[in-house]
């Protein structure tokens, strides 16, 4: 059982999730978790406010199913599955990390000041977790999809825009490690 719980190749990985992809376009599904926002917004009732939000939620029913199994897997697989032991951070990661504040992950996937409990001590922390929030789901509608969206489902069928949005995820994403990051912390 040791297989189970160490960190998976990136050709089994990788496998896995092209298998999925194929069987959700058999079945003329898309994959993406920022479109659960939508329907969850119209299950509340948001339709009766803004026009966006009044479409047939029920059609979308088993994408709140994959959400649901991404929580549950999720969970089950840190707190059941996970072995602290092959997380392991190159020493310069963890100096630059401590230089920014951060404790060393010590076998987590994230730093617990920064992902933790700690994190809702902090005002600054709240404050960049709910402005980052915002501008990803932001981000996110602008861009017609997430990251899952586009990287995972986008790019397997070839699609333009998802491979635009990709690359804009990637220069963000490079951008902020590289110059906003530092500014921030």
């Amino acid at each position: 059982m040791e297989w189970l719980t160490d960190t998976w190749p990136w050709y089994i990985s990788g496998f896995l999730i092209g298998m999925v992809m194929i069987a959700l376009i058999f079945f003329g599904k898309t994959f993406g978790m920022s479109s659960n926002l939508r329907s969850l917004c119209t299950i509340a009732g948001a339709g009766k406010f803004v026009d966006f939000f009044n479409f047939d939620w029920k059609a979308q029913r088993w994408n709140l199913v994959v959400v649901l199994g991404a929580m549950v897997g999720g969970f089950v697989a840190v707190h059941y599955m996970s072995n602290p032991t092959n997380v392991d951070l190159n020493p310069k990661t963890i100096a630059e990390l401590q230089v920014l504040g951060f404790d060393a992950p010590n076998g987590r996937l994230a730093p617990s000041n920064m992902f933790g409990n700690e994190a809702f001590q902090s005002p600054k922390m709240l404050a960049i977790l709910l402005v980052g929030g915002l501008l990803i789901g932001f981000g996110s509608r602008y861009a017609g999809g997430c990251t899952s969206g586009h990287a995972i489902q986008g790019l397997s069928n070839l699609q333009v825009p998802s491979l635009k949005a990709v690359i804009g995820f990637f220069v963000g994403g490079l951008t902020m490690t590289w110059l906003l990051y530092p500014l921030i912390f």
